[in-house]
């Protein structure tokens, strides 16, 4: 039941599977500063095509193309380097006051239930959808530049790919503070000593 592109892929995130439990979390910070790259680039295209279109009265017809594609290609890439920084949207009213332990199983067990599954699903739609357009060698019609266009789509499994890896790395550091030694004596779990006292109406006493 499984296609060409389902085993490619099934072969590229084995490969990248290999590689994060052997080499940790030291294959994703590599990355970060060849797609920084990106946002000089960018920044340096919409320049370009201001000062022509408004100085030179010569408005590139490529400079649209390229900034939305080097934009989409940071946001997507660079989302795996931002979840090992812990810099994704966290709901923190409960997961705060719980200790080092407590947080480490609730995480250990979103990414087994939640992300890997969610991880798998987008990448290999994604490689299939690269695929076809690496296979056409598709352009945009759209544009009067018509660029290739399968390089930038070619990000959407390639993000899969690497938050797949990190979340490899994450699981790998969950799992030893879930059931590590010293794990409740850690952390949070004594998040609310410090707040201030308050009275039987819940004001509070100063």
């Amino acid at each position: 039941f499984l296609n060409p592109f389902s085993w490619q892929l099934l072969f590229v995130l084995g490969l990248l599977t290999g590689l994060a439990l052997r080499r940790g979390e030291r294959f994703v910070p590599r990355h970060p500063g060849l797609i920084a790259l990106s946002v000089g680039m960018l920044i340096l295209s919409l320049v370009w095509e201001v000062v022509a279109r408004y100085f030179f009265n010569a408005p590139t017809v490529w400079a649209y193309d390229m900034t939305f594609m080097l934009y989409g290609s940071f946001f997507m890439v660079g989302s795996a380097w931002t979840l090992q920084r812990g810099g994704h949207i966290r709901t923190d009213v409960y997961y705060a006051r719980w200790s080092k332990r407590t947080q480490a199983r609730v995480d250990l067990a979103c990414y087994l239930v939640l992300f890997f599954p969610a991880m798998v699903v987008f990448g290999w739609l994604c490689w299939e959808y690269f695929w076809k357009s690496f296979q056409q060698n598709e352009s945009i019609v759209t544009s009067p530049w018509m660029p290739i266009v399968w390089p930038f789509k070619f990000t959407m499994p390639l993000t899969a790919a690497l938050l797949v890896l990190q979340g490899i790395a994450e699981c790998i550091r969950c799992w030893g503070r879930a059931f590590g030694p010293g794990g409740e004596d850690e952390g949070n779990g004594n998040a609310g000593a410090d707040a201030p006292a308050v009275d039987a109406e819940g004001s509070v006493i100063t």
